[in-house]
């Protein structure tokens, strides 16, 4: 996308990306802290991640949650955005607990699905209220509408994305739910002695970027 591409449309349509962005992951990133301080590990919250405000979060991953979410959308032409932020953890916890490590990471997706399914009862509760008007002179559609919608679509992109059992995502954590207490040590062992984070990564995003147009098919089915 060039600069002289950027109109007055798709800048307002970047800002409410970035904005539900933010809100979003901070959300997620807030949510694994306090899963983690109920669970007995306060690291997250002494650094500030237990809070709604994004700044904490931004100032401990300003990469992922400032510069790629914008070059993300420039580069998609406007189609989407995506990022990443993170929330520190005691691993002598992860370690001791690793069944409260696997509820503090699926608590992350979690928040993505509670906002997507908040988001799909704003919707219903609009269209029924015929709350929601294309602009008579453009034809775009409303604000509140295009807010609503993009809350729904970003996260159930992160909460999809997040749950893939894969290094590092929120998903190769949760599968521990599933295992006993002497096989997810042995699992820890593997995953965090090992360089699967970038391999891992990369596998996510190639396989996420065939599953989930079905699964966005799929979940507008359901829910529309």
């Amino acid at each position: 996308m060039l600069m002289s591409d950027l109109s007055p449309n798709l800048l307002m349509l970047g800002f409410i990306w970035y904005v539900v962005f933010l809100f979003s992951t901070t959300c997620h990133e807030a949510s694994h802290a306090l899963a983690a301080k109920i669970g007995g590990d306060s690291t997250a919250a002494l650094g500030g991640q237990l809070s709604l405000n994004p700044i904490p979060h931004i100032r401990r991953s300003w990469y992922g949650m400032v510069l790629f979410p914008i070059l993300s959308f420039i580069v998609s032409s406007g189609s989407g955005m995506i990022g990443w932020a993170s929330a520190p953890y005691d691993p002598l916890w992860e370690r001791r607990h690793p069944r409260r490590s696997a509820w503090m990471a699926l608590a992350g997706p979690a928040a993505n699905f509670t906002l997507m399914l908040l988001a799909v009862a704003a919707l219903h509760g609009g269209m029924a209220l015929q709350l929601f008007h294309r602009d008579p002179v453009t034809g775009a559609p409303s604000f509140a509408g295009t807010v609503l919608q993009v809350l729904f679509f970003l996260n159930l992109l992160l909460g999809t994305f997040n749950l893939l059992p894969v290094p590092p995502l929120d998903g190769s954590t949760v599968v521990m739910l599933f295992m006993s207490e002497t096989q997810a040590q042995k699992y820890l062992d593997w995953i965090r002695g090992s360089g699967f984070a970038m391999a891992g990564l990369l596998v996510g995003m190639l396989v996420f970027s065939k599953v989930f147009p079905y699964v966005q098919a799929l979940a507008v089915r359901i829910f529309f």
